[in-house]
Protein backbone atom coordinates (compact mmCIF):
# COMPACT_ATOMS: atom_id res chain seq x y z
CA UNK A 1 0.00 0.00 0.00
CA UNK A 2 2.86 2.39 0.82
CA UNK A 3 4.41 1.72 -2.60
CA UNK A 4 1.06 2.37 -4.30
CA UNK A 5 0.74 5.70 -2.48
CA UNK A 6 4.26 6.68 -3.55
CA UNK A 7 3.57 5.78 -7.20
CA UNK A 8 0.23 7.62 -7.11
CA UNK A 9 1.83 10.72 -5.64
CA UNK A 10 4.65 10.60 -8.19
CA UNK A 11 2.18 10.29 -11.08
CA UNK A 12 0.08 13.10 -9.64
CA UNK A 13 3.09 15.35 -9.09
CA UNK A 14 4.57 14.68 -12.50
CA UNK A 15 1.29 15.36 -14.20
CA UNK A 16 0.86 18.74 -12.49
CA UNK A 17 4.38 20.10 -13.01
CA UNK A 18 4.23 23.20 -15.20
CA UNK A 19 5.93 22.89 -18.56
CA UNK A 20 6.04 25.38 -21.37
CA UNK A 21 2.87 24.83 -23.35
CA UNK A 22 2.49 23.95 -26.99
CA UNK A 23 0.38 25.95 -29.48
CA UNK A 24 -3.30 25.14 -28.92
CA UNK A 25 -2.63 22.80 -26.00
CA UNK A 26 -5.63 21.34 -24.17
CA UNK A 27 -4.89 21.76 -20.46
CA UNK A 28 -5.75 19.30 -17.68
CA UNK A 29 -9.42 19.83 -16.80
CA UNK A 30 -10.32 20.87 -20.35
CA UNK A 31 -11.91 18.75 -23.06
CA UNK A 32 -10.17 17.26 -26.09
CA UNK A 33 -11.09 18.92 -29.35
CA UNK A 34 -12.29 16.69 -32.14
CA UNK A 35 -9.47 15.47 -34.34
CA UNK A 36 -8.98 13.04 -37.21
CA UNK A 37 -6.78 10.09 -36.25
CA UNK A 38 -4.67 8.63 -39.09
CA UNK A 39 -4.55 4.86 -38.50
CA UNK A 40 -1.18 3.11 -38.42
CA UNK A 41 -2.25 -0.44 -37.52
CA UNK A 42 -5.97 -0.11 -38.09
CA UNK A 43 -8.56 2.18 -39.57
CA UNK A 44 -8.70 5.96 -39.35
CA UNK A 45 -10.75 7.23 -36.44
CA UNK A 46 -11.47 10.30 -34.32
CA UNK A 47 -11.54 11.14 -30.62
CA UNK A 48 -15.35 11.18 -30.58
CA UNK A 49 -15.36 7.45 -31.40
CA UNK A 50 -13.63 6.82 -28.07
CA UNK A 51 -16.10 8.76 -25.92
CA UNK A 52 -18.21 6.86 -23.41
CA UNK A 53 -15.28 5.04 -21.80
CA UNK A 54 -12.10 6.37 -20.17
CA UNK A 55 -9.17 6.67 -22.56
CA UNK A 56 -5.43 6.36 -22.06
CA UNK A 57 -3.50 8.12 -24.85
CA UNK A 58 0.23 7.46 -25.16
CA UNK A 59 2.29 9.79 -27.39
CA UNK A 60 5.50 8.18 -28.62
CA UNK A 61 8.03 7.95 -31.47
CA UNK A 62 10.02 5.00 -32.80
CA UNK A 63 13.31 6.83 -32.23
CA UNK A 64 12.51 7.59 -28.55
CA UNK A 65 14.29 5.15 -26.19
CA UNK A 66 11.98 5.69 -23.17
CA UNK A 67 8.95 5.33 -25.48
CA UNK A 68 10.24 2.00 -26.77
CA UNK A 69 11.03 0.88 -23.21
CA UNK A 70 7.46 1.40 -21.94
CA UNK A 71 5.66 0.02 -25.01
CA UNK A 72 5.70 -3.60 -23.80
CA UNK A 73 4.01 -2.64 -20.54
CA UNK A 74 1.38 -0.67 -22.46
CA UNK A 75 0.71 -3.73 -24.61
CA UNK A 76 0.30 -5.90 -21.51
CA UNK A 77 -2.01 -3.27 -19.98
CA UNK A 78 -4.01 -3.22 -23.20
CA UNK A 79 -4.34 -7.02 -23.25
CA UNK A 80 -5.89 -6.82 -19.79
CA UNK A 81 -8.13 -3.71 -20.03
CA UNK A 82 -8.35 -2.27 -23.57
CA UNK A 83 -11.95 -2.09 -24.75
CA UNK A 84 -13.16 -3.39 -21.39
CA UNK A 85 -12.63 -1.01 -18.45
CA UNK A 86 -11.02 1.69 -20.61
CA UNK A 87 -9.51 2.19 -24.06
CA UNK A 88 -5.83 2.59 -24.93
CA UNK A 89 -4.47 4.26 -28.04
CA UNK A 90 -1.04 5.39 -29.15
CA UNK A 91 -0.12 8.41 -31.22
CA UNK A 92 3.23 8.37 -33.00
CA UNK A 93 5.01 11.65 -33.65
CA UNK A 94 7.32 10.01 -36.19
CA UNK A 95 7.98 12.07 -39.31
CA UNK A 96 7.93 8.95 -41.48
CA UNK A 97 4.94 6.59 -41.48
CA UNK A 98 7.07 3.59 -42.46
CA UNK A 99 9.26 3.90 -39.34
CA UNK A 100 6.22 3.94 -37.05
CA UNK A 101 4.57 1.04 -38.90
CA UNK A 102 7.78 -0.99 -38.76
CA UNK A 103 8.10 -0.39 -35.01
CA UNK A 104 4.50 -1.48 -34.39
CA UNK A 105 4.93 -4.60 -36.51
CA UNK A 106 8.31 -5.51 -34.99
CA UNK A 107 7.03 -5.17 -31.40
CA UNK A 108 3.65 -6.81 -32.01
CA UNK A 109 1.65 -3.90 -30.62
CA UNK A 110 -2.05 -4.72 -30.99
CA UNK A 111 -3.81 -1.64 -29.59
CA UNK A 112 -4.78 1.09 -32.06
CA UNK A 113 -2.06 3.53 -33.01
CA UNK A 114 -2.26 6.68 -35.09
CA UNK A 115 0.24 8.93 -36.86
CA UNK A 116 0.57 12.65 -36.20
CA UNK A 117 2.95 13.74 -38.94
CA UNK A 118 1.68 17.34 -39.04
CA UNK A 119 2.17 18.15 -35.31
CA UNK A 120 -1.53 18.93 -34.79
CA UNK A 121 -2.11 16.25 -32.13
CA UNK A 122 1.34 16.74 -30.63
CA UNK A 123 0.54 20.42 -30.05
CA UNK A 124 -3.06 19.86 -28.93
CA UNK A 125 -2.06 17.21 -26.40
CA UNK A 126 0.98 19.12 -25.13
CA UNK A 127 3.64 16.64 -26.23
CA UNK A 128 6.65 18.94 -26.22
CA UNK A 129 8.45 16.01 -24.51
CA UNK A 130 7.74 12.33 -25.02
CA UNK A 131 6.67 9.89 -23.88
CA UNK A 132 3.54 11.62 -22.69
CA UNK A 133 0.46 9.77 -21.49
CA UNK A 134 -2.94 11.40 -21.05
CA UNK A 135 -5.74 9.97 -18.95
CA UNK A 136 -9.07 11.19 -20.34
CA UNK A 137 -12.54 10.54 -18.90
CA UNK A 138 -15.43 9.10 -20.90
CA UNK A 139 -16.65 12.60 -21.81
CA UNK A 140 -13.30 13.66 -23.26
CA UNK A 141 -12.01 15.71 -20.30
CA UNK A 142 -8.26 15.47 -19.70
CA UNK A 143 -7.76 14.23 -16.12
CA UNK A 144 -3.95 13.84 -16.03
CA UNK A 145 -0.87 14.27 -18.18
CA UNK A 146 1.96 11.96 -17.18
CA UNK A 147 5.40 12.68 -18.61
CA UNK A 148 8.04 10.00 -18.78
CA UNK A 149 8.18 6.23 -19.18
CA UNK A 150 6.51 3.87 -16.69
CA UNK A 151 5.73 0.19 -16.25
CA UNK A 152 2.03 0.70 -17.00
CA UNK A 153 1.07 -2.87 -16.09
CA UNK A 154 2.55 -2.62 -12.59
CA UNK A 155 -0.31 -3.39 -10.12
CA UNK A 156 0.29 -0.17 -8.19
CA UNK A 157 0.12 1.92 -11.37
CA UNK A 158 -3.01 0.05 -12.47
CA UNK A 159 -4.52 0.92 -9.10
CA UNK A 160 -3.54 4.58 -9.61
CA UNK A 161 -5.16 4.54 -13.07
CA UNK A 162 -8.35 3.16 -11.50
CA UNK A 163 -8.28 5.94 -8.89
CA UNK A 164 -7.86 8.62 -11.56
CA UNK A 165 -10.61 7.13 -13.75
CA UNK A 166 -12.75 6.42 -10.65
CA UNK A 167 -13.24 2.80 -11.68
CA UNK A 168 -12.40 -0.52 -10.04
CA UNK A 169 -9.68 -2.37 -11.96
CA UNK A 170 -9.25 -6.04 -11.21
CA UNK A 171 -5.58 -6.99 -11.58
CA UNK A 172 -6.21 -10.73 -11.17
CA UNK A 173 -5.29 -12.43 -14.42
Amino acid sequence: MKFFLTVYLVISAISTVTFAGTPGEVEVGSYLREARLDGLNGKNSSFIEYQGKPLLINIWASWCGPCRAEMGSLERLASQFNGKAFNIIGISTDDYRKRAETFIKKTGISFENYLDSKLFLENMLGANRIPLTLLVDGKGRVLRKVRGAYEWDNPEIIEAIGEIFKIELNTDK
